[in-house]
């Protein structure tokens, strides 16, 4: 058996549910799907996606990554995505982990690591050829979850290799700029973070670029180059995809989901609602349900 069977077979004994699952480890969510799933957008925290069996397609504008069981998925900073499984079946379901990047942990690695010279670019989500050593390590990595009372010693250590071994890859430039905080997408990753943690409140320019260390110029370019959006509208995107959570998650109505997120006219939450996702909130959350796409955003 090779590797990313080890890791499928590893990942279908924690996951007899379609859906995207918490695990023991703060870190790693294992995901499922017996089909295919329509385009569902998703926040994707900086992470790496490993798909052990199956494939997928998400979008960011018009960036467009496909990735499968040979190519690993790498998000460098906090992004809202389009992401649908596109190859999946009752017999050989779509199965994938989703390990976030620790910063700190990052940051310290650097140290350890020689500096590099160059000024690469880095982009900020991308999908990469697969890495057998990348394999290897989150396969151990899932399979500390059969052994439970390894977790505490053994997964920090892996952790720590699955980052290094990201440093030292061919996106090393990226992860070098997200754990410097002094780099232009430290300083957006920051900005991020901010609108993330204030989503329901007015979003006031001058307070993001402070969180971020920039100008309020110099915010609204950085912040359209590496989303390809807006802080607004990233707002907007944050706050829709919010709600419409609280409906399929908790069953609460368009109204209050819309005002839970800072929306206060129902009409133009309702208005932009159906922008994005293509029907209004009622019937697109029926919709959802009835099709099982609710728990397959990654």
């Amino acid at each position: 058996m090779s590797r990313i069977e080890e890791l499928a077979a590893a990942i279908d004994r924690h996951v007899a549910e379609d859906g995207v699952h918490a695990t023991a480890l703060p870190c790693l969510q294992l995901i499922r799907s017996s089909r295919p799933t329509a385009p569902l957008p998703a926040v994707y925290e900086a992470s790496l996606c490993l798909i052990a069996q199956g494939a997928k397609e998400v979008a960011m504008g018009e960036t467009r990554v496909l990735y499968d069981a040979s190519r690993y998925l790498l998000v460098s900073v906090d992004l809202p995505l389009i992401g649908n499984v596109t190859e999946a079946d009752a017999d050989r379901p779509y199965l994938c982990c989703k390990i976030d990047l620790d910063r700190t942990v990052l940051a310290d690695l650097m140290l350890a690591l020689p500096p590099r010279s160059e000024v690469a670019e880095a982009p900020v989500i991308g999908a990469y050829p697969g890495d057998p050593d990348l394999t290897d390590a989150a396969c151990r990595l899932v399979q500390l979850l059969d052994r439970p009372e390894s977790i505490p010693t053994l997964a920090p250590l892996i952790e720590r290799e699955l980052l290094y071994r990201l440093l030292t890859g061919p996106h090393g430039g990226a992860l070098r700029e997200i754990a410097s905080g002094d780099s232009r997408l430290s300083q957006i990753s920051r900005a991020i973070a901010w609108i993330r943690d204030h989503l329901a409140e007015r979003l006031r320019i001058a307070e993001v670029a402070a969180a971020a260390g920039m100008s309020a110029s110099s915010l609204h370019a950085h912040f359209k180059a590496v989303t390809g959006m807006t802080p607004l509208d990233f707002q907007k995107q944050l706050r829709l995809q919010a709600a419409r959570q609280l409906m399929l998650a908790d069953g609460a109505n368009a109204g209050s989901a819309g005002f839970a997120v800072g929306y206060e006219s129902p009409s133009q939450f309702s208005r932009e609602y159906r922008r994005l996702f293509g029907a209004p909130p009622r019937a697109d959350v029926t919709r959802m349900l009835a099709g099982g796409d609710a728990a397959s955003a990654y």
